[in-house]
């Protein structure tokens, strides 16, 4: 999962940047609202966390702006203004949850995961694929019943595929949702990835069609 975070308090910012991290999700950071803006409108991400104090352009108007636009990834107010009325104008504007500073980066992570799915229409937590279950409230994978060890990034290029079963996702597409800005990254990194994966999880874990990109089969 890759996700914008747009706070402007250093010390926030960089303990959610580290903390999502470390389990697995890639964060990049802007400080304030007008960038936030022009960066959701032009990256792929797949979930925004927004703070509403934020200089330039109140985040309040970033999400109203994104939401008049049609943008349709989920976004996740984080913010210190615990008025009611204040929730209730970030919830009817279009946010899709509300967390209250201060908060635990655990919580962060499960809500961010939990409008991921809501936004997908995925139900089901257990992403599936063959004899491979993926639990992305908990990081637990298993082959056949069996949990395997994964890397942070081994996990969220597998949770990034399984998200999409079916569906080919190119090289490009993949690097893009799974490193941040400024992430140096070697020319095989993608595919050291994919083989672990393929030594761990099987030969047939990940699939692909040369020239289009890398898939997991569908689960029947």
């Amino acid at each position: 999962m890759r996700v914008l975070l747009v706070e402007d308090d250093p010390l926030i910012g960089e303990a959610v940047r580290v903390g999502l991290a470390r389990l697995g999700i890639t964060v990049d950071w802007v400080r304030d609202g007008e960038l936030g803006l022009q960066c959701a409108r032009t990256e792929p991400f797949d979930a925004m966390v927004l703070d509403l104090g934020l200089p330039r352009r109140d985040g309040m108007q970033v999400l109203r702006d994104l939401r008049a636009d049609g943008y349709k990834q989920p976004i996740l107010v984080v913010t210190a203004r615990d008025a009611l009325t204040d929730r209730v104008a970030g919830l009817d504007a279009g946010a899709d949850d509300y967390i209250l500073k201060p908060f635990e980066i655990e919580e962060l992570a499960a809500r961010l995961r939990s409008t991921v799915r809501s936004r997908s229409g995925q139900s089901d937590p257990v992403l599936r694929s063959g004899a491979i279950a993926l639990h992305p409230d908990t990081k637990m994978v298993t082959r056949e019943g069996v949990a395997v060890n994964l890397s942070a990034r081994e996990l969220a290029l597998l949770e990034l595929l399984m998200r999409r079963p079916g569906i080919p996702l190119s090289r490009t597409n993949l690097e893009e949702r799974l490193l941040g800005w400024g992430e140096e990254v070697s020319s095989n990194a993608l595919e050291v990835n994919i083989y672990n994966l393929r030594r761990k999880l099987g030969a047939t874990c990940i699939l692909n069609i040369r020239g289009v990109g890398y898939f997991v089969a569908k689960d029947s």
